[in-house]
């Protein structure tokens, strides 16, 4: 009975142990720390001001070399999903490097249209980007006119 309750007491402080040195371990993988921002070569001609300030809120940190990198997407596994997520996304669509002929302006208006960008599961650690309706309506009229997109 003894023997039962000292292994009960120590289990959660080796579990704990576990844990710590499990993460520490990850750390040493080597993906997810390079954080690169590359230069901006070309945006798309904004049609206003206001456009560019809801698409680099809203869309930026995966969408441009702009990324703005939060200090835990430099700690394993966060930073493996935050890399690949960036190197997604930049893949998809870059508002930096728009001379680029993979830029579909025609998709980017649909997906926002949606409601599939940005999703659901970047918005909890970046309240920022959640749009307001009137401010979704506002993107997507600046997308348009920015991107010559037509309206559905």
């Amino acid at each position: 009975s003894t023997v039962k309750s000292e292994v009960f007491v120590r289990l959660p402080g080796k579990i704990t142990i576990g844990i710590v040195l499990t993460g520490a371990v990850l750390q040493l993988v080597p993906f997810g720390h390079k954080h690169s921002n590359p230069a901006v070569i070309q945006e798309p001609a904004w049609d206003s001001p206001g456009t560019r300030t809801l698409v680099k809120r809203a869309c930026y940190n995966c969408h441009s070399n702009e990324t703005v990198w939060p200090w835990y997407s430099s700690l394993a596994p966060v930073s493996w999903l935050t890399e690949r997520d960036v190197n997604q996304g930049r893949g998809h669509l870059n508002f930096s490097e728009w001379n680029d002929p993979m830029n579909q302006p025609d998709d980017i208006v649909e997906e926002v249209a949606a409601g599939n960008m940005p999703p659901w599961f970047y918005l909890p650690l970046h309240p920022e980007a959640k749009l307001t309706q009137e401010e979704r309506t506002a993107l997507l009229q600046g997308l348009r006119k920015s991107l010559n997109a037509p309206t559905p």
